[in-house]
């Protein structure tokens, strides 16, 4: 008979609940789950494919390991042993940077992504680090930073609450929304408009979004800074800025209008290609929504001037006196998070503590652009990475220039890949370790509970058991923690959480402002639920979070933050309380914040920090360049997510299709034809491309999707290679950055086209 179970879909940032109809150990069936506390039922194609993601026959069952120059399946302890006698090795005789790690994207959304990667840097001890946080939201993390003194401490709009949201370069009602974790997107907008609310979409493609707005401003791609620091100078101008109570909490405010005095509507028109009128007009009706919240994403952060862009987003929210109140952008508590600290100064917030090797970018967040691997690789002299982590990342196809960075791999010495399938990065690995499919897999949201729209908290484990011969995705990631370290066979896996677990609770009792002060580690150790270092890692962190039970220490002074923080049900949290609500406990909606999320060196908002008023002199300069004919921007698909779900047959076809996007009036102007092919060139090189006549993206602009490019031998991905498509970020040498992120400009560059017979 077919049961069901619970599992929280890990497929994009909306984190909805599923439902699973399980059939032996198979997954037959995903529906929304109705009971659950966030997403109420509600539910995406992804995630009604999670059946066939979980039994796609390519996936990886077990390691494999390079013996006589062709990958071969091995056992766990054969893979293990491999990574034991090379990584150790090669650190001792060539440094620890000789060591790079690769996060990618789908990291964020697994468990041992979250818990293991830190543990294994701190075990190499290389600053060699590279993510997919430079292809895509560097630049909300930097102006974060360097606002609040957090580079996690990113206000997200009170979708549910505010009057007037201003959405650019954002299209959630495809891609689910990002830094703004918000199960039906596409509801809760119709629901903005139903309640008697004003949406505004800015973004140079005429998206379903954009097809849902009250208005649509269809600006020249990657011109988002200036229209966004026009916005901000009519409101100074027009003395329509009413920050109100942030005004004693922020530094800098008088200084604005002259930093943006150059920013006039009319000198910034001509380059976003709008009307000094319509930039006026949406300036007022910001000012005058009762409550209102601007939000910018990939858009406007994958473009020259992205961390500018995202400074001015929460600059305008600052002006408006929007943010950290409802119905504007507040930020959230996560129950997994720290619990809040009393107000005041803290270390702040800095960028540049270290640089590349070769080309000497400065790290932000501890990471370095990823656009700069390849030449870490290539390059010969001392620090050279000659040993590669790559952790659910696939760079070849997301990174700018693959072509130069799968060659780049084939040169390494050693290449560890954790990867479900052999694509075309983990194709160069020498060991490939697979975790489970995610129905084996636990689950909690670490990551995207902090950019969640309510506070809610939701833990599920494994909706079936780990199939024979398997590990568990955290157990490989702590054996990899243990093999780089030169512990491989000499400790188990458990001590790995055992040392984080007896860590924190050696720092939180000898910490005279916590509840536990004074208290015996090894005891409240002992306290700890759960039926793996996971877990208990987990009940850790929900009982030292803001609504945890503090082991029941200082209960009444522990009820109190609670009570503060809103947190209702959810007061005295543990696991033991969180698998006792197996829908998830909702925490109740954001409460404003300020000033205890503030981290910078005066405890104030710092409006004006240094590194972004040395790059607006950049910024007033682009008000005099000449615009290129033809740029190119991206999308997304609703069907997909970056490169790894291109082999689901469920999720193929129909609109998630690699075509270049056209304007009629550019294909006329150029020759190009519905379903003809065309040449299009860029930095990088050249692609040919099918082209799609529509009316969807302004003349001047065209768009193509990324993750595509399924076509290197080697890798296994049958159904993705039956229709492989164009790897977009070929068109790019990674010469284009923003320089205060390291981030790739994906979006608003030239290109040229050519049609094809």
């Amino acid at each position: 008979m077919p049961r069901t179970a619970l599992r929280i879909c890990p497929l994009c940032e909306a984190t909805c609940g599923l439902t699973l109809t399980i059939e032996g150990t198979t997954v037959t069936g995903a529906r929304g789950d109705r009971d659950d506390v966030f997403s109420r039922g509600f539910i995406c194609p992804k995630g009604a494919a999670f059946g066939a993601l979980d039994t796609d026959p390519d996936r990886l069952r077990t390691p494999l390991v390079r013996r006589d120059g062709r990958l071969r399946e091995a056992t766990w302890e054969e893979a293990f042993e491999a990574i034991a006698a090379a990584i150790p090795a090669l650190v001792q005789e060539h440094g620890a940077q000789s060591v790079g790690v690769v996060l990618g994207n789908p990291n964020v959304h697994t468990m041992a992504g979250a818990l293991y990667p830190p543990l294994l840097l701190k075990a190499l001890g290389t600053r060699n680090l590279f993510t997919a946080s430079t292809l895509d939201q560097m630049p909300k993390h930097v102006s974060s930073g360097l606002l609040f003194g957090d580079p996690f401490a990113i206000p997200v709009p009170d979708l549910d609450r505010t009057d007037f949201l201003l959405l650019l370069g954002a299209n959630p009602v495809e891609s689910n929304g990002s830094l703004c974790t918000a199960p039906d997107f596409p509801g809760r907008l119709k629901a903005l408009r139903a309640r008697g609310g004003t949406l505004v979409v800015v973004d140079p493609r005429r998206t379903r979004t954009a097809k849902l707005a009250d208005r649509h401003l269809a600006p020249r791609p990657g011109s988002d800074a200036l229209l966004l620091a026009a916005l901000a100078h009519t409101l100074l101008a027009e003395e329509l800025a009413a920050p109100g109570a942030l005004e004693e909490l922020t530094e800098g405010l008088g200084e604005l209008a002259e930093a943006l005095g150059s920013f006039t509507p009319e000198a910034v028109a001509p380059a976003c290609d709008l009307t000094a009128a319509e930039i006026r007009g949406l300036a007022r009706d910001l000012a005058a929504a009762p409550t209102a919240a601007v939000y910018g994403r990939i858009g406007s952060c994958t473009v020259e001037y992205g961390t500018l862009a995202s400074w001015l987003v929460d600059v305008l929210n600052i002006l408006t006196g929007n943010l950290d109140r409802p119905g504007g952008a507040l930020f959230p508590l996560p129950a997994a998070g720290p619990r809040p600290r009393t107000a005041g100064p803290g270390k702040g917030f800095t960028l540049g503590r270290w640089t590349s090797r070769v080309s000497g970018h400065p790290e932000a967040k501890a990471e370095l652009p990823i656009a700069a691997l390849a030449e870490e690789i290539e390059t010969p002299g001392e620090g050279r990475i000659r040993a590669l982590i790559a952790i659910a990342a696939n760079p070849v196809l997301s990174a700018p220039d693959g072509r130069r960075l799968d060659a780049a791999l084939a040169g390494l010495d050693f290449m560890v890949s954790i990867d479900p399938y052999l694509n075309e990065t983990s194709r160069h690995a020498h060991v490939v370790l697979p975790p489970p499919p995610p129905s084996q897999s636990a689950h909690h949201d670490f990551a995207f509970n902090g950019f969640a729209i309510r506070n809610q908290v939701r833990y599920t484990r494994a909706a079936v058991p780990l199939e024979a011969g398997r590990l568990d995705e955290c157990e490989i990631h702590a054996r990899l923690v243990l093999a780089v370290s030169g512990m491989h066979g000499s400790a188990s896996p458990d001590a790995v959480d055992d040392m984080v677990i007896q860590g924190t609770l050696a720092k939180e009792t000898a910490d005279p402002h916590s509840p536990l002060y004074g208290q015996d580690p090894a005891r409240l150790a002992g306290l700890l639920t759960g039926e793996s270092g996971p877990e208990r890692r987990l009940d850790l962190m929900l009982r030292l979070g803001p609504y945890g039970d503090r082991f029941g220490a200082a209960s009444a002074s522990a009820s109190a933050s609670a009570s503060a923080a809103g947190a209702g049900a959810g007061a005295g949290l543990s696991l033991e309380r969180l698998l006792a609500h197996p829908h998830g406990i909702d925490l109740g909606p954001l409460r404003p914040r300020l000033p205890g999320v503030l981290r910078t060196r005066s405890g104030r908002i710092e409006l004006i920090p240094d590194p972004i008023a040395a790059e607006l002199p950049r910024l007033r300069a682009a008000l005099a360049d000449r615009p290129a004919a033809l740029v190119l921007v991206g999308r997304r698909h609703l069907r997909s997510n970056n490169s790894w779900l291109h082999n689901v047959p469920a999720l193929t076809g129909g609109s998630n299709r690699c075509t270049l996007q056209v304007h009629p009036l550019d294909a006329g102007r150029l020759g190009l034809t519905e379903g003809g092919l065309a040449r299009i060139t860029a930095d990088g090189g050249s692609l040919e491309v099918p082209v799609e006549v529509t009316e969807s993206v302004r003349t001047g602009v065209v768009s193509l999707p990324h993750g595509w490019g399924h076509d290197r031998d080697g890798a296994r991905l049958s159904v993705a290679s039956a229709a492989p498509g164009a790897n977009v970020n070929q068109l790019l040498d990674g010469s284009r950055l923003d320089p205060l992120s390291g981030t790739a400009v994906l979006n608003g560059f030239p290109v040229e086209l050519t049609p094809l017979p």
